[in-house]
């Protein structure tokens, strides 16, 4: 069996497990292994490099260059390892490692958590969604409480279940850690506040990097899957027009792009301006308020999410299939 048939069967399998079970939590989780590593590095790190503008610059190129190899390495000694042992233990543990980088039902579980934590009371769920985003929630309403979610849905869409699973299809489960190795690095690091303005540098920009091709894929999947929306999303034509004119509405060239989808589909007016750590950020508006937002909405985008989600796992399993036919 050919390493694209294995490849084909473990995300197929992975997929499966991640609709089912979703992202198993716990303390071995490999995403917090990663986060480890990258704590213990930067502190060596920042050790032993100047605390210079172009130090900390050099130690965060350092940083990058580490965690990637360090992870994808790991991931893939793993892997030859288990596929050593018999091609079927190989299948098995990739199959494993992939569905720990996917989130695609863990996003919908958190983010639902959300709005139930909302019928409890509002302090229930600024506390639930301070679990899921970065900013300041101590002092949202419950309309910003909900918007905090549904843009959460947007932009992890592409960056925890779109993205990964892009990566699998093109290398397996190393070349898909080597992705959540750098997403987790920009979420760590990539921060531009006085630590890591510019330890944090190199991070910032090779995830936006990666997250170029991803992000414009997600965005086209969602628009499609606002086909499928209730009566409550708005129609198509709003949805690309909102896309369009918003899509480079953010300080990064990716956020946006799904989550100007999301608010044109769902006819809601998202962002604006934003208190991280303390400090407020003055963020463009996206999307127009055709309607006020509701709890509701939070499972809406969660719905335009999965939809997605299936389409590209469908899309990625046919096109490898076509592969494997012909190779």
């Amino acid at each position: 069996m050919s390493m694209i048939r294995c490849r084909l069967l473990a995300i197929a399998i992975a997929g499966l497990l991640d609709f089912v079970i979703g992202d198993p939590h716990g303390i071995w989780h490999p995403i917090r292994l990663v986060g480890k590593l990258i704590s213990r590095l930067e502190h060596t790190i920042r050790n032993i490099f100047p605390k210079s503008k172009g130090g900390e610059r050099a130690g965060g190129i350092v940083l990058v260059i580490l965690v990637v190899l360090m992870t994808a390495g790991s991931v893939l000694l793993i892997c030859l390892t288990a596929y050593t042992i018999h091609l079927y233990v190989g299948i098995a543990v990739e199959s494993i490692l992939l569905c720990y980088s996917f989130a695609a039902t863990s996003l919908a579980r958190e983010s639902m958590a959300v709005g139930k934590a909302l019928e409890e009371d509002l302090n229930q769920g600024r506390k639930a969604v301070s679990m899921i985003v970065g900013r300041d929630t101590d002092r949202l309403d419950e309309a910003g409480v909900i918007s905090a979610a549904v843009e959460t849905v947007a932009e992890n869409t592409s960056d925890g279940v779109i993205a990964p699973l892009l990566f699998a299809f093109l290398g397996g489960a190393p070349l898909a850690y080597a992705y959540k190795a750098i997403n987790t690095m920009d979420s760590m690091v990539g921060y531009r506040n006085e630590r890591y303005a510019y330890f944090g540098t190199a991070a910032a920009k090779v995830d936006d990097v990666a997250n170029f091709v991803p992000a414009r894929l997600s965005a086209v999947l969602l628009i499609v899957a606002s086909l499928f929306g209730d009566g409550k999303t708005a129609g198509l034509s709003h949805t690309i027009k909102i896309f369009r004119r918003d899509r480079l509405k953010h300080a990064s060239p990716n956020s946006a792009q799904t989550e100007s989808v999301m608010a044109g589909a769902l006819g809601l007016q998202l962002a604006g301006p934003t208190s991280y750590f303390g400090r407020l950020h003055d963020k463009p508006y996206i999307g127009d308020a055709l309607r006020a937002i509701e709890r509701t909405d939070i499972g809406r985008a969660v719905r335009l999410m999965r939809i997605a989600s299936v389409f590209c796992w469908l899309i990625g399993l046919v096109v490898l299939a076509v592969i494997v036919r012909f190779w």
